[in-house]
């Protein structure tokens, strides 16, 4: 659900989408052991996120195309809509049964439940070590208190939380922040105009949940224009 008091929305700058590709190397490590990776794909599926939902619909096929490159990904649909209806499918390991999944939700008025996200996610990934969480959404109706402490819960168990707001609604802007923090993932901003910088940051996260940041760096190196602007820095971090 929407805030109506929204502040004017800003494109991710440079410094930002840089800035958030430099938490990603620094997230924890994930060990590539011949296995695909596992990506927990959630989003808000309230009625403001409509022409969102859709965006995400035709840019999910560059997360398994990508990944597809190191190691192959495993990829759930978790979603909210309505009331107090929350969703979440089997793993899909391709781009067309996702796709058929997610044309079949329809984004209805209701409250964000991202508290009910990070709880499936912390299920999913003690049954199965989950490699990354994607978020996307842009308010926040929920307290920051108990969402830190399932954030940092997700952190402790190395399954970092990457977190994709569009807008900028500034008390979710703070809270998603410290969520992603927490947990050992990143925070970025976008709008409706910026898909291309949206589908690069997807692909990037798919990478890393699929082959770990060694895997990411090499992302960078046949990738022109836009997308090499935003991970060419990659190449000169290292991990503790």
């Amino acid at each position: 659900m929407s805030n109506q008091n929204n502040h004017p929305v800003k494109t991710a700058s440079k410094q930002e989408l840089d800035a958030f590709l430099d938490q990603v190397t620094r997230a924890p490590a994930t060990l590539n052991t011949g296995a695909e990776g596992r990506l927990l794909f959630a989003l808000d599926a309230t009625a403001s996120r409509q022409r969102t939902w859709d965006q995400a619909c035709h840019l999910q096929s560059e997360m398994f195309i990508e990944a597809g490159k190191t190691g192959g990904l495993q990829v759930q649909l978790c979603y909210y809509h309505g009331y107090a209806q929350f969703e979440h499918t089997g793993w899909f390991s391709n781009t067309h049964a996702l796709l058929d999944r997610m044309n079949q939700v329809n984004c209805m008025a209701g409250h964000t439940q991202l508290l009910r996200v990070l709880n499936h996610a912390l299920l999913e990934t003690r049954r199965r070590k989950i490699q990354a969480v994607v978020f996307i959404g842009d308010c926040l109706e929920e307290p920051a208190d108990k969402l830190s402490r399932l954030a940092g819960e997700l952190g402790l168990l190395g399954t970092p939380v990457f977190i994709f707001q569009e807008g900028n609604e500034l008390v979710a802007k703070r809270t998603f922040k410290e969520l992603a923090r927490l947990s050992g993932g990143a925070y970025c901003g976008f709008n409706s105009g910026s898909a291309r910088i949206l589908k690069a940051l997807l692909a990037a996260v798919a990478v890393y949940a699929a082959g770990g940041p060694k895997a990411l760096e090499n992302f960078a190196k046949d990738k022109p224009g836009e997308v090499l602007q935003l991970t060419h820095q990659l190449k000169g971090h290292s991990r503790p």
